[in-house]
């Protein structure tokens, strides 16, 4: 998984509440296991037109915004069905953090583990960054996980909150895999005392 450690990218401005998982990645996209190639789906029926067009008013089809890193949504973000291809699509568009004042927990853990993440901010700093977010080409914001802060196009810095060990997954790119592996050495050794103590089993 790759690691965050700071991140200065374009933030897309979303101010949508209840943003779902079929919202994020609808279901006709569930079909593949593999996590790539899911961006071209991220937010379809919003990107999209009935005929396959984009939709020009939409925010990741302006020229602005095609390039975003950075996601500041509407509150309870990612509710709905607990399905991982939601953060696989925003991670293959490019989407490596998503800021919001609450997340749908199932998606919030998801997230973590594929190496997006998930900010949670007070309303008051929502609307700073979500105007910071409106800018356009110049909505540039700075997400710096060591101190925990986001900083704005002005210099104003916002500090937020994050559990520890999720902090330590991130920074060093653990996902599950990872963190079974760096137990590989003692799993090792304890398999072979097994296999002396036990060679029948």
């Amino acid at each position: 998984m790759q690691k965050f450690t700071t991140l200065t990218g374009v933030a897309a401005p979303l101010p949508i509440i209840n943003i779902d998982t079929d919202m994020i990645i609808p279901k006709q996209y569930l079909k593949t296991i593999k996590r790539t190639g899911l961006g071209v789906g991220l937010f379809s029926e919003m990107r999209y037109n009935d005929d396959g067009s984009e939709n020009p008013d939409f925010v990741l089809n302006k020229p602005a915004y095609r390039n975003a890193q950075v996601l500041v949504a509407g509150d309870n973000f990612g509710c709905g069905s607990s399905r991982e291809h939601a953060p696989w699509a925003l991670l293959d568009f490019g989407i490596r953090c998503v800021i919001s004042t609450s997340f749908a927990d199932i998606f919030y853990n998801n997230s973590f583990k594929n190496g997006i993440l998930p900010i949670v901010v007070k309303p008051e700093e929502l609307k700073l960054l979500m105007e910071d977010a409106e800018r356009g080409a110049n909505a540039t914001l700075t997400v710096d996980l060591e101190s925990q802060t986001i900083k704005g196009p002005d210099g104003g810095t916002i500090h937020f909150e994050i559990d520890p060990f999720k902090k330590h997954c991130l920074l060093n790119g653990l996902d599950d895999i990872g963190l079974t592996m760096e137990k590989a050495p003692a799993i090792a050794g304890f398999e072979q005392k097994l296999g002396t103590e036990r060679p029948w089993a």
